[in-house]
């Protein structure tokens, strides 16, 4: 990004932001003139990303999304960084197995609650206590539709974004009325995470999507900007599907 906008006087914690949905979502928020901290596991590919957004904006703090210590550095730099802390994009995630859920492995399930539910929650409580309760802004959740659906083989992942979909009205009504809190459910986005979904048969996969196209970061970058502006102030407890259509199809057999 080169030629960045005036700024907003906004603050932004964004998770699993290093690459992928998160990346889109920093790149939509600074594009507006938000201050950003960005989170991600692996150090160097966050040094990278805050390069490309614009250092002078943006602050990467890594860690594991999870991990309790992270959560509290993360919301006390973004403080010390920027003197504030409006929203908060929850979008670090994990889905590390492929199979009938019959035969999980219950570490793993518990492994993948950790990342991408009680993460969430961690952020959001650290948040609220930090700058939200008393001064209000919004929580974004990124969930996805395999939370809306059953979800053959990513089942426990599945099961673990239903439960970030609830995770987002309890809080929503918890924190109002001044935090909003919303969640973003995607389908296929391509990005490295998804890349098994459709590598090597692209086309066949987006065959299927009445839009005709795989979604892109920058769809879930637009829907969270608009998810934490003022052109959603009365929106709260919701979750915006963001599928190129694909839902369309559910009667057709």
């Amino acid at each position: 990004m080169t030629e960045l906008p005036e700024l907003s006087g906004k603050v932004a914690l964004v998770t699993g932001a290093s690459r992928g949905i998160g990346h889109g979502v920093a790149e939509a928020l600074v594009a507006r003139g938000d201050r950003v901290c960005i989170t991600g596991r692996n150090e160097d590919a966050l040094k990278e990303a805050v390069e490309r957004l614009g250092a002078d904006r943006v602050i990467g703090v890594a860690g594991k999304a999870h991990d309790l210590a992270h959560q509290s550095e993360a919301v006390e730099r973004t403080m010390e960084a920027f003197g504030r802390l409006d929203f908060v994009v929850n979008n670090a995630g994990t889905n590390p197995v492929f199979g009938p859920i019959a035969d999980l492995d219950l570490d793993v399930a518990r492994k993948v609650f950790e990342t991408n539910v009680i993460s969430a929650l961690g952020f959001a409580q650290k948040t609220w206590h930090a700058w939200q309760k008393d001064n209000g802004g919004a929580i974004v959740n990124i969930a996805s539709i395999a939370g809306l659906a059953p979800s053959p083989f990513i089942g426990a992942y599945g099961v673990s974004k239903a439960a970030m979909i609830n995770l987002t009205q309890q809080l929503a009504h918890e924190f109002a009325p001044r935090v909003r809190v919303n969640a973003i459910a995607p389908a296929v986005v391509k990005t490295k995470f998804a890349q098994a979904l459709y590598e090597g048969r692209e086309a066949e996969a987006a065959a299927s999507y009445p839009l005709g196209r795989l979604g892109v970061p920058s769809d879930i970058g637009g829907a969270a900007a608009f998810l934490t502006s003022e052109q959603s102030d009365w929106v709260t407890g919701q979750t915006l599907v963001v599928d190129g259509g694909l839902f369309l199809n559910a009667g057709v057999g």
